[in-house]
């Protein structure tokens, strides 16, 4: 009997330590994480960096950034960068975002800036243009990235609200 009464408590113990980490998980508030670089003298770089997963569990890392060239001009661009042999993107096919209300964005490749050697754009990388429709992603709801490919399905990204949030603020930056 003793030895079933101490099954029960520690029972009760191990699940209000549950209980209680999983809500201080849940309602921790999300810090954005905005870093800023001065890449030459009078440009600006304000960026955001996640790590996100695709369907397969690849990781995918997702820099968000925004820069302000010397003569106060702006582009916000978001670059997804798989690990090699990853993926083989279509750099000719745009982005395109869905959000959880169905809502369709697409945001154009740029790729081909990312490289001195434009004809030499790596298949596991892509730059997007998100200055014409950052404004138009709504706060607090989750998107769907859809990259599209040759020879393989699309790939699915998921991205939180609290990231949309942070890519958002963004445009905060002067």
């Amino acid at each position: 009997m003793k030895t079933f009464l101490r099954f029960i408590r520690s029972t009760l113990l191990l699940e209000m330590l549950v209980l209680t980490v999983t809500l201080n998980v849940a309602i921790a508030p999300a810090y954005a994480a905005i870093r800023q670089l001065e890449e030459a003298p009078g440009q600006m770089v304000y960026q955001s960096r996640q790590t996100l997963k695709d369907q397969q569990g690849n990781s995918w890392q997702a820099i968000t950034f925004k820069r302000i060239r010397p003569d106060k001009t702006a582009t916000i661009y978001l670059r997804l960068v798989g690990f090699p042999g990853t993926a083989n993107l279509d750099h000719s096919q745009p982005l395109t975002l869905t959000d959880s209300m169905g809502k369709i964005l697409t945001a154009a490749d740029i790729s081909q800036e990312m490289f001195t050697d434009k004809t030499q754009v790596e298949p596991d990388v892509g730059q997007y243009d998100l200055q014409p429709i950052l404004m138009q992603l709504k706060l607090g709801i989750p998107l769907q990235l859809l990259l599209p490919t040759f020879g393989q399905p699309e790939i699915t990204l998921n991205v939180s609200p609290e990231m949309v949030k942070e890519w958002r603020s963004l445009t905060d930056h002067q």
